[in-house]
């Protein structure tokens, strides 16, 4: 008990000593938020034990050069006088009032039988002053942006809007700005299904391939339609071109398989090399099972067939009719059902066997349902597709 003690005295020497040093560390090459965090981390629990002394003195000394470097910055970003720099003057005094609100629930903090002071200041004034002062000179750069014909523009528009509803929500007419910018800087996409394979291609496939509503589309910038709407200029055609359908024959493979196994088929008298039974010290005659040789034909047939679609989604600018990018798509579907019979003793079969023979032979499905059944991979492919695929360079 005392060896085990010990040790765990000695493992939690060692990892205070290792926590000291990332501190220090931290703090001489600068990363005092981090320094800071690992302090914090050490004295959530039992703060005041004489051990502790030593990350209470570090947390200080961590604490005053963060703040100092923050309120270094900031003068220099005033004395600048740049409006653009309001929003990161915001930002500077905020991770300032957030590291107080981090550290104020362990105060107060002793060590060396004194109070360790830490410098609190109120930031409440100036995080209101220069929220406002950056929410207006952002709210200038976005309606400017706003009044672009470029796409683009019209998104960073649409970011720094979102930038002042984060820190300033519901300033102004920020919300509907943002619904604007987001309709103006979407490209509309229309869909169209090309059918060059010289095969009727299953309605239901069609529809199933453009009903976006079921891909689940996480792509913030782009809307798709399957079929033109009224008043909506359209910037992009994709071209789902389905250039060849591969269907192969219906085939049945056979093949045969003869089992023997020996089984126990009983119980017999055990015999020894005279043919006398053999008794126990009882008297009674020692049984072992009657082995008894099975045979069996197994005869195994596999119905076979598949389809393979393949073609390419194409993406045009529709203002200059040009093809900007193009993706190979293609799928293949398996149909295959095993089912068997036999003759003889099935006990002579591996157990993996005798669920074919179970089954019996089915119709092989059509040309259009097997092309039809292709469908869920193709959607997964033009859903992989839309999704990771930037129109707009």
């Amino acid at each position: 008990m005392k060896r085990i003690l010990l040790s765990a005295i000695i493992i939690l020497v060692i990892l205070s000593c290792s926590t000291s040093k990332q501190i220090e560390k931290a703090v001489s090459v600068g990363n005092y938020d981090q320094a800071i965090t690992y302090a914090i981390g050490k004295l959530r629990t039992n703060k005041d034990k004489k051990s502790k002394a030593d990350f209470i003195i570090m947390l200080q000394e961590a604490f005053n050069k963060a703040t100092a470097r923050d309120l270094e910055n900031i003068n220099f970003l005033k004395n600048d006088n740049n409006p653009e720099n309001y929003i990161r003057i915001y930002d500077a005094y905020v991770g300032l009032d957030n590291r107080q609100e981090r550290i104020k629930p362990l105060l107060p903090l002793y060590a060396d039988g004194r109070e360790i002071k830490f410098d609190l200041s109120n930031y409440t004034n100036q995080i209101i002053n220069y929220k406002n002062d950056a929410s207006a000179q952002l709210y200038d750069n976005a309606v400017a942006l706003l009044k672009s014909d470029n796409k683009l523009d019209i998104r960073a528009a649409y970011n720094t809007l979102k930038d002042i509803e984060d820190i300033n929500p519901n300033y102004q007419d920020v919300r509907q700005l943002m619904q604007s910018a987001h309709q103006k800087g979407t490209d509309f996409v229309l869909v169209d299904m090309i059918n060059d394979t010289r095969k009727i291609i299953p309605i239901r496939l069609e529809k199933d391939l453009l009903n976006f509503s079921s891909y689940g589309l996480n792509n913030f910038w782009a809307e798709y339609h399957s079929a033109p709407e009224d008043k909506i200029n359209y910037d992009y055609n994709m071209r789902v071109n389905l250039r060849e359908i591969n269907v192969s024959p219906e085939q049945v493979k056979e093949r045969q398989v003869i089992k023997e196994k020996q089984i126990a088929d009983g119980k017999k008298n055990l015999l020894d090399d005279r043919g006398q039974i053999v008794k126990d010290s009882l008297g009674n005659a020692i049984q072992v099972d009657n082995l008894k040789t099975v045979r069996c034909e197994y005869y195994e047939f596999t119905q076979f067939k598949a389809t393979q679609v393949t073609g390419n989604v194409e993406y045009v600018n529709i203002q200059s009719n040009q093809l900007m990018d193009a993706f190979p798509i293609s799928s293949e579907f398996v149909f295959q059902h095993i089912y068997a019979t036999s003759r003889g003793d099935r006990r002579a079969l591996d157990t993996n066997l005798i669920p074919f023979l179970e089954q019996r032979a089915v119709p092989f499905p059509t040309e259009e349902q097997m092309i039809y059944d292709t469908g869920e991979d193709l959607k997964l492919q033009l859903k992989d597709i839309i999704n990771s695929y930037t129109i707009r360079q």
